[in-house]
């Protein structure tokens, strides 16, 4: 026996060797773990039930499933149809599970019973890295149920073919008691709601509610509003907002308390510029050489009440 001394040409021929023999690809059948299929009972199936299926597959971690790979609804045979496909994937430990539900429906009109088998499929998965993508697939394999008859072969003769069917059932009368008592406390909490809602915009019967001088001078200046003699709706009008504003501010309020007022009622901040120009036109109407009326018009007050009114309704 010859021994050949461990040179350089040697050593790289096992360099190389190795190299080759890592390079290979690992078997599928270390790379998918497992296959199992699962079904909530293989009997008892008529024309045209639903035949669920669950199919967990077990591969290395890294692994993900193609979709192009699954099988997709439609009519697989004359006789079955996938209706629907989902999957779910989650880590277990060193391994991922991909799980798969299907929905079949059966339309075998059997005429005894009899087994029927589902084809099986293959799964197609990938793992991607810098050196590139490996593949493995899963086989499903087929598996079966059984269908069962919906009516006899031959069923004893009848002289009326009416007698084949079932009667129909009988059903005594309802109690409406439950659903009247039902309507009812509903009837009572929409109209307690719609109080609340009245009695929150000062609709009829809320309409002198005390606290909300705003909303009725709102209402006072929308309707002077649409009246044609605007000289003395102007000055109503005027007069409508003093008294809102005084009730608002608990004192009779002048043009040098409005910053005061602003303070005490923050709610009201917002209007701070239409306040001051509807005590502008206050003073020029009733204490200045001329009408208000041109500056501050009948619908700029109704504007400005509304406005009063929802920080009012707001605070």
């Amino acid at each position: 026996m010859t021994i050949l001394p461990d040179g350089p040409v040697l050593r790289t021929g096992r360099f190389v060797l190795l190299a080759a023999c890592l390079a290979l690809p690992a078997p599928a059948e270390a790379q998918v773990r497992g296959v199992e299929v699962r079904t909530p009972r293989p009997f008892g199936y008529f024309l045209g039930d639903l035949v669920q299926a669950q199919v967990d597959l077990v591969v290395e971690p890294g692994f993900r499933v193609q979709a192009a790979s699954l099988p997709q609804p439609g009519a697989l045979t004359y006789w079955l149809d996938l209706r629907t496909v989902s999957v779910s994937q989650s880590d277990m430990g060193d391994a991922r599970r991909v799980r798969l539900a299907l929905t079949y429906q059966n339309f075998y009109a059997a005429l005894d019973a009899r087994t029927l088998e589902i084809p099986g499929f293959t799964v197609t998965f990938v793992s991607e890295s810098e050196h590139g993508a490996t593949t493995a697939k899963a086989e499903v394999p087929p598996w079966s149920f059984n269908v069962s008859p919906l009516r006899e072969v031959q069923p004893p003769a009848r002289d009326d073919p009416r007698d084949y069917m079932r009667p129909d059932g009988q059903v005594g009368p309802g109690d409406p008691r439950a659903f009247l008592m039902g309507a009812a406390g509903s009837a009572a909490l929409a109209l307690l709601g719609f109080a609340g809602l009245a009695r929150d915009r000062t609709w009829w019967p809320f309409r002198a509610r005390r606290g909300r001088p705003f909303a009725i001078a709102a209402r006072r200046l929308r309707a002077l509003a649409r009246e044609p003699e605007a000289a003395t709706g102007q000055r109503d009008a005027l007069l409508a907002l003093h008294h809102a504003i005084d009730a608002a501010a608990g004192r009779r309020l002048l043009a040098d308390d409005l910053p005061g007022f602003l303070d005490a009622h923050p709610a009201y901040r917002g209007e701070a510029a239409g306040l001051a120009r509807f005590f502008e036109a206050s003073r020029r109407t009733f204490f200045g050489p001329g009408a208000g009326h041109d500056a501050f018009s009948l619908g700029d007050l109704a504007s400005l009440g509304q406005r009063l009114a929802r920080a009012e309704r707001a605070a």
